[in-house]
């Protein structure tokens, strides 16, 4: 499978999501950061059965608390997980991949925190804005490579190209993949390129 990294800059439409899955006829799916579609959920809906794509990543619903959700599509365009921040880890078998999802801070609130943790191929991390520090981005990057180990599986995060933390001066964008061994395949710091990622051999190509 083929998963491109996007790492676009806060809109409020989709343009950029649209943009790369018309640019990149041969991937597989897409991983975008959290609270990337706001509520632009159909048109991404129809965007994944327009170009039969997986989306994978995060909306907001703006009238709720918390706003933020997880969101997974699937070639038809339908909405296979969709679960509120902060609740049980989600789980969903698509494509012969077991995939997990975790929200932004989730990975430093509570982890995988779902009960079916057996047999994960992939946990996917959008995550929001840039980190507000380097001591954040190391914690980050840490313990996502602990739970690699722990689950023994792949994991993937990617964060938004700008924006920052509750007005912080400080906003590094982030991106990342530890393999199941929680060895390194890529981690990005300041460096916003459209990445492809190739799961099973492991190789990521620019765009």
């Amino acid at each position: 499978m083929k998963l491109l990294l996007m790492q676009p800059k806060l809109e409020k439409t989709i343009v950029q999501l649209e943009n790369e899955l018309r640019d990149h006829p041969s991937i597989d799916g897409v991983i975008f950061p959290e609270g990337y579609l706001n509520e632009n959920v159909q048109q991404a809906c129809s965007l994944a059965k327009k170009y039969s794509k997986i989306l994978i990543g995060g909306y907001r619903r703006l009238n709720e608390s918390p706003k933020d959700r997880a969101i997974l599509i699937n070639r038809s365009g339908d909405i296979v997980l969709d679960r509120i921040k902060y609740s049980q880890t989600a789980f969903i078998s698509i494509e012969g991949l077991k995939i997990g999802h975790i929200l932004c801070d989730e990975l430093v609130r509570q982890g995988v925190a779902g009960q079916d943790t057996c047999g994960i191929d992939l946990i996917v991390h959008p995550i929001g804005v840039g980190m507000f520090s380097e001591e954040q981005f190391d914690e980050w990057i840490h313990e996502a490579r602990k739970i690699a180990v722990a689950y023994n599986t792949m994991i993937i995060g990617t964060s938004h190209a700008d924006g920052s933390f509750r007005g912080s001066d400080v906003s590094i964008p982030i991106a990342y993949c530890f393999d199941a061994n929680g060895e390194a395949v890529f981690v990005s710091k300041n460096d916003v390129r459209t990445r492809v990622l190739d799961v099973l051999t492991k190789t990521v190509t620019f765009s």
